[in-house]
């Protein structure tokens, strides 16, 4: 934590964005059409975004139940399950593993995530940039 927590970009954009939604949203707010692996989360504004998300989470430090509350705020698309597994788990990438998310899916069921059958199908669409 505290890369960014000093930098005048960091610290406006997050009242900006506490004064509008009382927190920092997740991407698919930010970028409601971006697919959850576009190029959009790694230059530009979308990566701006991802830094200064990823700053405020590191401040918050949410427990299980926190992370839950703040995805339940922010109903998602089937697409970002996988990152969502990964914010609500704490899942670091391990060297050179795959994480295996079916697993991860039916606990996203039984908390209550809707249309977790359809991550395939949503996170394949070729209509979103």
């Amino acid at each position: 934590m505290g890369q960014y927590v000093n930098e005048k970009w960091y610290l406006e954009d997050k009242a900006k964005y506490l004064k509008k939604y009382g927190d920092v949203p997740p991407p698919w707010i930010y970028y409601p059409d971006v697919h959850p692996v576009s190029i959009g989360w790694r230059m530009g504004g979308g990566e701006g975004h991802i830094m200064l998300l990823g700053e405020w989470f590191d401040e918050q430090k949410f427990n299980f139940e926190e992370r839950l509350a703040y995805l339940k705020k922010y109903p998602a698309s089937a697409r970002w399950y996988q990152w969502i597994v990964e914010f609500i788990y704490d899942i670091d990438y391990p060297d050179n593993k795959e994480i295996e998310y079916s697993i991860y899916f039916e606990k996203l069921k039984e908390l209550g995530f809707e249309n977790v059958d359809e991550f395939e199908k949503d996170y394949n669409r070729t209509d979103l940039r």
